[in-house]
């Protein structure tokens, strides 16, 4: 409970916080902002008490907006590290593999589907443009950007108000988990899509963003260029930026 999250945090050098209610048929993700949001600012406030150095994954939905939180609180406390603060995207690059592995009649390890954005319904932008031989048309684009983007409520529809994604989230997680904590410890060349404070979509308002990040000892070691985009790319991104950018800022001021 409240009364041991210090204690149990003490020390920790990795911290991975999918804590908060899950979605019921029809909810977004941004209805569970009233709930989750406290949530993740009290254990924001336990890491800056007894971990303000670990690494901070977050899971916890809205995470357009939790990330915010959780970085509002430890600029609060004086111990914010943006380079040690991630939205974890995971399961939206998974997503990706799996639905485009599938239409394309290929082993899903042979894709690594690059997915912009952020992590809610339209804000999530798969680059399907980007994957190596891939020949789609636009009807199939779209299907596909459409199923990455709201496949949470495939699941969300399938329990019937039982839960949402859970084992496919904990893979995702656990799958960002090691590939951080292997950069941690010197792996090289560790890239990953994850939701952290960048300039790449600045000039649009919006200073958190997912996009392939290069991961070192320290955490965020390199931000990469944006990938190219095709025209209806675009116009996702031109579509949902504005907002994304609301999402970021509502859980900005929740933090404050």
């Amino acid at each position: 409970g409240n009364d041991q999250i210090n204690k149990a945090l003490s020390g920790c050098k990795a911290v991975v916080v999918p804590a908060g209610v899950p979605r019921k048929p029809g909810m977004t993700r941004d209805d569970l902002f009233n709930t989750n949001a406290s949530i993740v600012q009290s254990i924001a406030k336990a890491c800056a008490e007894s971990c303000p150095d670990a690494f901070f994954l977050i899971i916890s939905n809205p995470v357009n907006s939790t990330v915010p939180i959780f970085a509002e609180v430890l600029k609060a406390a004086g111990v914010y590290n943006p380079k040690k603060l991630f939205g974890v995207t995971t399961l939206d690059v998974t997503r990706a593999n799996t639905f485009c592995a599938d239409a394309l009649k290929r082993p899903v390890k042979e894709l690594n589907v690059q997915v912009l954005g952020g992590h809610a319904g339209t804000t999530i932008l798969p680059v399907l443009s980007g994957i190596p031989g891939q020949n789609f048309n636009d009807e199939q684009i779209a299907a596909l950007t459409h199923r990455i983007q709201f496949g949470g409520d495939e699941v969300v529809k399938a329990k019937d108000g039982a839960g949402s994604a859970t084992l496919s989230m904990a893979y995702a997680g656990a799958v960002f988990t090691e590939r951080l904590l292997a950069a941690a410890a010197g792996a090289k060349d560790v890239v990953e899509c994850t939701f952290v404070q960048s300039p790449v979509a600045e000039k649009d308002g919006c200073d958190f963003f997912s996009s392939p990040v290069r991961l070192g000892p320290n955490g965020v070691e390199e931000i990469l260029p944006m990938p190219s985009l095709s025209a209806a790319e675009q116009a996702n991104y031109d579509s949902m930026i504005g907002d994304l950018a609301k999402q970021i800022q509502k859980g900005k001021n929740f933090g404050k």
